[in-house]
């Protein structure tokens, strides 16, 4: 039992040696930015008597059971990093003399960088002189290969270098490995003068370079007040793996859980950083997820992007990346819901557009529910923090387009209750009667003086027969009966308060009920959910309209959850909706959502 346990403790303390021998290559500032694009794991493909093997498709094939110190897994490492810096993975005529040739070179680099240690079975001889592969490659093919070059493989007796397909991110699009090695020079270069000054004494020595998304981040608080209070509120998260797991290939923003996703697979420069975490910080200030209300979660997402980017390139904040760049200059100046409107009209092509999460996903991320006990008002949290660096710009760093301006702004006044504007429209149909006088009915106080005629007050009847609307209600089982009621309520109030004598009601679902005209106040009382199948609203809106006995002229409301057919109001009417769906169709009359 004990050499069981001895056991275990041995093998967690060899892949704990792997595991820092993985992170030094990753915090590495030159191996850095290729290592966290590489699969690096343990995979039975790799030869018994080898220690790695470097796959084409951007993965490094450990042995499955092997266990070595963390300097030799070091050099292991980088030397089948360096295959994917220097291009080797190419189909030669005589591809053992290809592989030796770039094995050497590779050890020759890695020994300059006095990076991890040699593995005892391998030796770097002295000779060939060559300094590139294309000369090793032609000495190798004609002379053969020296015995202590075979050596130098990290598969001995073995080809290390598997050439299985280039490697796409998962944007599809091709991993430029020379491009990252360029950026693992610059990054090194910069640590060199810091070893230089004695900020370090090695390139391992303290903190890893600072990421570019840091860099940006740092931007945005010391230099951009307008999203600086923002960027401060949101953690910065650039973990590969759990970018990976969330399919985020660029950047995505989770508002509830307050973090911001930048994947370091993404290669980004500073500037598309910037771009992309102003982005980012945009779709939470102006509050995207809140005006969502029942829209497709998708296509509301592509909506927004449009405008966000559009603004980012007319304040000139970055450079737009390569991938997710939503941009069309004729939807300029237009909203997020009138944009959304037009690509609801082309479903098809709307669908094949990406966010920056890429992979047919929003890059707005719904965290938890918000609990009614939370301390902390997020929605008002972030609409002030944008105020706020609205009113930092302002004093003097530079404009900003007229639409971003105007919609902060909207997003600062208090939002109108639902039943305020449903009071507007009653009063808009059904203003104050002026009463009339007249002689025919004299005033109750003509007995005290009946020689002076006295007129009386009275309310036209044909303004009282005409005062009157249409309500046709969606009974169907899928209604809430709870808020359905709160909505008739104060239905009922606003037409009583409006001297509303009678109201048409037509109750719905399957099929049609006339419930003739009530009083305002006994709207509510009759009302039953019947839940006879789904709901067909138009039979009850051509009740009204065709009805002798109700006014040309009379407006209709029509209460719904959202859950019904597409309709055809010939007349004016408006809509109250219950439940936070949307309706099917783009309604012509006015909406009041039920909050």
């Amino acid at each position: 039992m004990a050499s069981k346990r001895s056991g275990d403790e041995a093998g967690r303390e060899a892949e704990a040696r792997l595991g820092a021998a993985i992170a030094t290559l990753r915090n590495h500032p030159l191996f850095g930015p290729l290592a966290i694009q590489l699969g690096i794991h343990r995979d039975r493909r790799c030869p018994e008597d080898g220690w790695a093997v470097a796959a084409q498709s951007g993965s490094i094939w450990l042995h499955p059971k092997r266990r070595a110190e963390t300097d030799e897994w070091l050099w292991v490492l980088a030397h089948c990093t360096l295959h994917f810096a220097f291009g080797h993975f190419q189909v030669r005529d005589n591809p053992r003399a290809w592989n030796a040739a770039c094995d050497l070179i590779v050890a020759r680099f890695v020994k300059g960088l006095g990076i991890g240690r040699l593995p005892a079975t391998a030796q770097l001889p002295e000779q060939p002189t060559a300094r590139d592969e294309e000369r090793l490659y032609e000495l190798f093919g004609r002379d053969g290969i020296p015995s202590a070059i075979t050596g130098l493989s990290t598969a001995p007796g073995h080809a290390d270098m598997i050439v299985d397909g280039p490697r796409k991110d998962s944007r599809g699009v091709l991993v430029d490995w020379a491009a990252l090695f360029a950026q693992g020079l610059r990054a090194a270069v910069r640590s060199a003068v810091d070893m230089a000054g004695g900020v370090r004494k090695s390139l391992l020595d303290g903190a890893p370079t600072m990421s570019v998304a840091m860099q940006a981040r740092q931007w945005f608080l010391s230099s951009y007040p307008l999203l600086g209070a923002l960027a401060r509120s949101f953690e910065l998260v650039e973990d590969p793996e759990l970018c990976s797991r969330f399919d985020i290939a660029v950047a995505a923003i989770d508002e509830v859980a307050q973090v911001v996703y930048v994947s370091p697979r993404a290669g980004l420069q500073l500037e598309q950083a910037k771009f992309v975490l102003a982005h980012e910080y945009l779709h939470v200030g102006l509050r995207h997820l809140d005006r969502r209300r029942g829209r497709d979660p998708y296509l509301w997402n592509i909506a927004c992007d449009f405008v966000i980017n559009g603004w980012l390139l007319e304040m000139r904040v970055g450079a737009p990346p390569s991938f997710g760049m939503l941009h069309d200059p004729a939807l300029a100046g237009q909203s997020a819901e009138e944009i959304y409107d037009r690509l609801a009209k082309d479903l098809r092509r709307a669908r094949k557009l990406l966010t920056l999460r890429g992979g047919q996903l929003g890059d707005m991320i719904e965290g938890g529910l918000r609990r009614p006990g939370d301390f902390t008002d997020l929605d008002a949290f972030y609409r002030s923090c944008l105020a706020r660096g609205l009113d930092l710009y302002t004093e003097g760093r530079g404009l900003l387009p007229a639409g971003l301006i105007e919609e902060i702004r909207a997003l600062q006044q208090p939002v109108i209750p639902w039943d305020v504007k449903l009071a507007q429209w009653f009063d808009a149909w059904f203003p104050a009667i002026e009463q009339r006088r007249t002689y025919a009915r004299p005033s109750r106080r003509q007995a005290s003086t009946p020689e002076i005629p006295r007129p009386r007050y009275v309310t036209p009847l044909d303004l009282q027969r005409a005062r009157t609307f249409g309500v046709v209600l969606d009974t169907s089982s899928s209604m809430d009966v709870r808020q359905l009621g709160k909505a008739l309520g104060a239905i009922a109030s606003y037409a009583d308060s409006h001297s509303v004598p009678r109201v048409r009601v037509v109750y719905n679902d399957a099929v049609p009920y006339d419930a003739g005209y009530l009083d305002p106040m006994a709207i509510a009382d009759r009302l039953k959910v019947q839940g006879r199948g789904g709901t067909r609203l138009q039979p009850g809106i051509d009740l009204l309209v065709h009805s002798d006995t109700f006014p040309p002229d009379g407006p209709i409301l029509i209460l719904t959850d959202g859950m019904c057919e597409v309709l055809s109001v010939p007349r004016s009417h408006a809509f109250v909706l219950i439940g936070g769906r949307r309706l099917p169709f783009r309604p012509v009359g006015p909406v009041f959502e039920l909050d």
